[in-house]
């Protein structure tokens, strides 16, 4: 796993790869960018066509290889809206963006996989 912060933001002290192999495996291949909210938006509009920046983007690029990308200033906006704390809400993303990695849709099915990581890790 390889994370490269590219803003200037301070990461929450998370246990990124334990989280990870929990979502993903030991063997899966993952690489993690934090970005602008400039940077992100240009990801979500070539990508989903959707011209706005969002808290996170996850690209699978084979079954045992992805990628992440994080913006922390819309992660601290999207906290504050769930009434959650930054460290707290950085967690839930980055097990939600390994799940969809994992291949899962926003369902039920889902949902029950991320509480499953996110019991493990206190999120």
């Amino acid at each position: 796993m390889n994370i490269t912060n590219k803003t200037r933001a301070m990461l929450p002290r998370l246990p990124f790869k334990a989280m990870k192999e929990a979502a993903l495996g030991k063997a899966y291949e993952l690489t993690v960018t934090i970005i602008s909210a400039s940077e992100i938006r240009a990801l979500n509009k070539a990508y989903r066509n959707i011209d706005e920046p969002t808290d996170i983007l996850s690209f699978p690029l084979s079954k045992t290889e992805g990628e992440i990308y994080i913006c922390p200033a819309m992660t601290r906006l999207e906290a504050k809206k769930f009434e959650r704390d930054y460290e707290n809400f950085f967690a839930f993303l980055f097990i939600h963006g390994c799940t969809h990695l994992k291949g899962y849709e926003h369902g039920d099915t889902m949902e029950r996989q991320e509480i499953k990581i996110r019991k493990q890790f206190n999120v």
